[in-house]
């Protein structure tokens, strides 16, 4: 009789200590919430050819496109109301213009 109180005793402490453990997976799975999902963030330190060439079509130059890339700079090649025109951005963050 003793084995069996032994037996069922440990039963219980087991099903007691891994209650705590079932209650956050089984509130994480309710209806009408979406699953979390881990989006990595990845800062950006450099200027990106799209952002060059949408800067260098703000301040006029049309037919704007990216012809040169370096570590330190992007030149983005186009036409103003003059004709034929550069501008050269620094390759890092916020894309500063460098001269045009």
């Amino acid at each position: 009789m003793t084995h069996f109180i032994a037996k069922a005793s440990f039963a219980a402490l087991i099903a007691l200590a891994s209650n705590p453990f079932a209650a956050p997976t089984a509130s994480a799975s309710e209806w009408g919430r979406a699953p979390a999902v881990d989006a990595q963030y990845r800062p950006v330190y450099a200027c990106s050819p799209v952002q060059a060439v949408q800067k260098a079509r703000w301040t006029g130059l049309r037919y704007a496109r990216v012809t040169n890339v370096t570590p330190r700079r992007l030149v983005v090649s186009g036409r103003n109301y003059r004709g034929w025109d550069r501008m050269v951005f620094a390759n890092v963050r916020g894309c500063p213009l460098i001269r045009r």
